[in-house]
């Protein structure tokens, strides 16, 4: 009888199981599949964002423009003046002295930080996570911002830090019902954020030509707003000017040659 009580478990738990289990690769197909299609996803060659970036009280309209290569520009317009808070052309981060308003490198850990993770994850992180070389594990059930959601952690390449290999981990939270994510969270490496929880809330999904994609993104700093980004305009396969990547250089750099 023993053995017939257990196989009778066994048969019961088979039945109810298939029905609502998910794999990881199974929630990305949906979420791919409810979005625009991957075939779709896999024909985008270049991205260009249009939007508004509200921090501190200010809004600081934007167009972000990024390719399939990594290269990845964000210019910013700000009561008339328009500066360039961060850029990528293929082998370094770049960005906008504020003080001098002049074209100045990043350091070379920020740029090849940059190049062995996000410039490999367009259009999406998840699209050829494989292939980048990223790991990707179901985890478990939970719900955030009120809805129910698969909890997916997304393992990327190590980053260096002063010099020190760090872990380089996101977690996201998938709406169960549309197979989209609403939400991801990471700890800050370095800088003097170092150990802080960012968390990001993506909502508004809405039409953008023959995809769906948030229109609102908030970020958030151990709980609290830091800033929040509303998509007015999505634009994808656009011809752009490879000039628009490249570092200007600044006066230093003519006085020298």
């Amino acid at each position: 009888m023993k053995t017939l009580k257990t196989l009778f478990i066994i048969l019961l738990v088979a039945a109810i199981v298939p029905a609502t289990a998910q794999t990881a690769d199974e929630i990305i197909e949906n979420y791919f599949e409810n979005t625009g299609g991957k075939e779709a996803w896999d024909d985008i060659e270049s991205m260009q964002t249009t939007g508004d970036a509200m921090m501190g009280g200010q809004s600081y309209p934007f167009v972000q423009t990024t390719l399939s290569d990594g290269r990845m520009v964000v210019k910013v317009d700000l009561q008339g003046t328009s500066f360039i808070p961060q850029a990528f052309d293929g082998e370094q981060v770049w960005t906008t002295n504020f003080q001098s308003m002049q074209a100045e490198a990043m350091d070379k850990e920020t740029s090849v930080n940059y190049k062995n993770n996000e410039a490999n994850e367009f259009p999406d992180p998840f699209l050829n996570y494989k292939e980048n070389g990223y790991k990707l594990e179901l985890v478990g059930e939970a719900t955030m911002e009120g809805t129910e959601c698969y909890k997916l952690v997304l393992t990327k390449k190590p980053v260096m830090v002063d010099g020190q290999e760090k872990p380089n981990v996101t977690t996201y939270y998938f709406d169960k019902e549309n197979f989209v994510p609403i939400v991801s969270e990471s700890t800050m490496n370095g800088g003097p954020m170092a150990g802080m929880t960012t968390q990001t809330v993506f909502s508004d999904y809405l039409e953008a030509g023959d995809f769906y994609l948030p229109f609102s993104i908030t970020q958030k700093f151990n709980g609290q707003v830091g800033q929040t980004i509303k998509v007015t305009d999505v634009k994808f396969n656009v011809e752009v000017d490879d000039a628009m990547f490249k570092m200007p250089a600044t006066a230093d750099t003519e006085d020298k040659k």
